[in-house]
């Protein structure tokens, strides 16, 4: 979880960079996606952390999910750039199979979900 907050800290300088470069376009997305990639890296560490207890109580795991997919809802509502609606689309079948493992009473697959964090965070790098 600290690689995807590092990397988004790393997008939002790299951003800052491109300003003097006038790549404002790149600017605007990068920006607009540190600040998403923030906010998602902090969902996501709230659902491992309530994964870590899921057994004593599953409730705070799917609380989180819920979380996560109002996040991804935001996202999807503001932002055109098809990279990361595939990133979120990606995130959000990895919740869907989270939280469909934690409803058969099966642990679910963190490694999923924080590759698909990783991967919107990956797209919010400018070229």
């Amino acid at each position: 979880m600290r690689r995807i907050l590092r990397t988004a800290a790393a997008t939002a300088l790299a951003a800052t960079a491109a300003v003097g470069c006038g790549a404002v376009d790149a600017v605007d997305k990068a920006l607009g996606c540190a600040n998403t990639a923030l906010v998602v890296a902090e969902t996501v560490n709230d659902f491992q952390e309530a994964v870590s207890g899921a057994g004593e109580n599953p409730a705070a795991a799917r609380a989180a999910l819920a979380r996560i997919d109002q996040n991804l809802d935001t996202i999807d509502q503001n932002t055109g750039d098809s990279d990361v609606n595939a990133a979120v689309r990606d995130l959000r079948t990895a919740v869907d199979n989270a939280r469909a493992s934690l409803d058969s009473g099966a642990s679910p697959d963190l490694s999923a979900v924080g590759t698909a964090a990783d991967e919107l965070t990956g797209v919010c790098t400018p070229n």
